[in-house]
């Protein structure tokens, strides 16, 4: 299954299964977060990994983290979200990185926070 997502008014493919990931760089730390989510069949945002380069103020691993390839990595135990909110104050070390089929940057300038949501239902 392909999915889409729309990040404010831009609409954006995702890679077989509907998943993407977003990376960033902590705005404390500076340190490098990654996150992989997935599209659920009811059109909700499902947090399917999360990893850090380091730990941190508000950057800890999550239970079950694990080392692998200069990342801890762990499953966070979240239920699935309607949407995501990306703040955009423009003064963090770098923009929010979404990457699905291709690769795009968000909120890299002040303005309107980002918001994510599945694509509607083409049929």
């Amino acid at each position: 299954m392909t999915g889409c997502l729309m990040a404010g008014a831009m609409m954006l493919a995702l890679a077989e299964g509907g998943s993407f990931t977003l990376e960033w760089t902590h705005s404390v730390e500076r340190e490098e977060w990654r996150e992989t989510w997935e599209i659920t069949e009811d059109h909700r945002l499902h947090l399917t990994e999360a990893a850090v380069k380091g730990s941190g103020a508000g950057m800890e691993p999550g239970e079950g983290g694990h080392f692998e390839d200069g990342w801890w990595v762990w499953v966070p135990d979240l239920p699935p979200v309607p949407a995501l909110n990306l703040a955009a104050s423009g003064k963090t070390p770098s923009a929010w990185t979404l990457c699905g089929e291709a690769c795009t940057e968000l909120g890299a300038s002040s303005g309107k926070p980002v918001q994510l949501v599945p694509c509607p239902d083409a049929g």
